[in-house]
């Protein structure tokens, strides 16, 4: 299939721009030349009627002084050729009976030639009926038609003759066309102007798209410091630039995860791998005495199991990521009696540390709603985290509290206080400050990543605080009743 050839914005923008101009010139021209041969055609009209008027006046004074004159007296002519002096029409007087007797060209060429010929007869009539005549004739005398004013001429108050004045339909419209032409100028002059308008206008305007593109595709070579100059004077190109950026620093924040998550990942299975390794030469090649192969088979044990659990909360964090954009199904389901199972579940960890449980839940069972396989894995990972990090001898405050249509379930222990830089960074993947790895040997740092993605997948919000060593978690539920 043949492929349709594409535009760009300026060459769309330059071509609907020219068209519209070109249209709206047409349509005015068209409009103006119409009206002004109009006009032109009129007023030629009238100075021809007034001409021929003026002249046959004149005629009838003339006669009236002088009733034995005869038109080739050199005074009468001259007084005609004086008042008949019109570059565009012809002036012709004519006896009673139609006969040209003088014939004045305007352009002083042939003059004369018309002397003698006879008027059509059907043209006297309608002079005699309506005492005027106008109309495009021949009038009997020319080769081709033209436009004639005829009157009569009276001497002694009794007609006499007639006086016509004939012009070309070319002299009728020069005027016209000297408009057409002086309009035709105008436009050309306004088209070229707004064109060249058109095009630095246009021009401008796709500039600052174009070093977008070249900054996109740059960010898609990986140079992710790269961001889109704003354009406050174009406000959309500013908001596409602002998108863009926005987009960017999202990228670049997580690709700077990955490499932590490779980084991070990379020490966590490195640590028991070299453990493992080192303590199984030891005992192939004899550098561990017998006596103490038995000690070093646990450590090769705990690093082994150390690395089954990493391995296991890695798939659970795959799991929980390829179900993040998913609907979670719901159930109803007792958060009190849930969250007391896993206080049972962690009872031999809890006695182990020489802690307390201080527990307020409601008095009947509280009723919400979602996935109760992943609740129970909240409830137990905070509780899991709230042991380990406990000071020895205190106690550990959980509470379920129902307010409006959420139930409110917090976590809470006394140990050292967590920074408050690191509190923002505390749900991330593989996160663990330099307190938690001197105290918690077992972990990997996704259970509290575990903990937000199982919860957003619910809609439901989880919180952290911590102020003068005792840190509290509080998450939502949406209650059942």
């Amino acid at each position: 299939m043949k492929k349709s050839r594409t535009y760009s914005i300026y060459q769309r923008h330059f071509m609907l721009t020219a068209g519209l101009i070109l249209i709206a010139f047409i349509m005015l021209g068209v409009a103006f030349l119409a009206s002004t041969y109009t006009y032109a055609i009129r007023e030629k009209k009238g100075t021809l009627e007034t001409d021929a008027v003026q002249i046959a006046k004149v005629a009838s004074l003339f006669l009236d002084q002088n009733p034995d004159f005869q038109t080739g007296d050199p005074q009468f002519r001259d007084l005609m050729a004086y008042i008949a002096d019109n570059p565009d029409a012809d002036v012709l007087l004519c006896g009673q009976d139609g006969t040209v007797q003088y014939c004045f060209k305007g352009d002083h060429s042939d003059e004369g030639s018309c002397e003698g010929r006879a008027i059509d007869p059907s043209v006297l009539s309608q002079i005699a009926s309506g005492n005027h005549y106008q109309a495009m004739s021949d009038l009997g005398i020319y080769e081709g038609k033209k436009f004639a004013v005829g009157t009569p001429v009276t001497g002694n108050q009794q007609p006499v003759g007639y006086v016509f004045i004939t012009a070309s339909v070319e002299n009728l419209t020069g005027m016209w066309r000297s408009f057409g032409i002086l309009f035709l100028l105008s436009a050309v002059a306004v088209l070229l102007i707004a064109f060249l308008s058109s095009y630095i206008t246009t021009r401008q305007q796709v500039r600052p798209l174009h070093e977008l593109t070249d900054t996109i595709k740059r960010f898609g070579m990986g140079e992710y410091d790269l961001r889109a100059r704003e354009y406050d004077s174009i406000e959309e190109i500013s908001q596409l630039a602002t998108a863009f950026n926005t987009m960017a620093d999202s990228i670049a924040c997580a690709e700077q995860r990955r490499q932590e998550f490779v980084a991070n990942i990379s020490h966590e299975l490195k640590t028991p791998m070299t453990t493992i390794s080192g303590f199984t030469d030891g005992i192939l090649d004899g550098t561990i005495p017998p006596e103490r192969q038995r000690e070093s088979l646990m450590v090769i044990s705990d690093e082994t199991r150390r690395l089954s659990r990493l391995v296991r909360k890695m798939l659970d964090m795959s799991r929980l990521a390829a179900r993040e954009h998913e609907v979670v199904v719901q159930s109803q389901f007792s958060i009190t009696e849930t969250f007391a199972q896993v206080l049972i579940s962690l009872e031999r960890k809890i006695t182990s540390r020489n802690l307390d449980v201080d527990a307020r839940f409601p008095d009947n069972d509280l009723l919400v709603w979602g996935d109760p396989d992943g609740i129970t894995q909240v409830c137990y990972n905070l509780m899991d985290n709230a042991i380990k990090f406990a000071r020895p001898g205190t106690a550990i405050g959980v509470s379920i509290v129902p307010k409006g249509t959420k139930a409110w379930i917090s976590v809470r222990n006394t140990g050292e206080t967590i920074p408050p830089e690191e509190l923002g960074m505390i749900f991330d993947r593989f996160h663990k400050s330099d307190r938690s790895r001197s105290l918690d040997k077992e972990g990997v740092g996704l259970g509290l990543y575990i903990v937000k993605t199982i919860l957003n997948n619910h809609k439901e919000d989880i919180t952290v605080t911590s102020e003068n060593g005792v840190t509290e978690f509080q998450f939502t539920l949406t209650l059942a009743e």
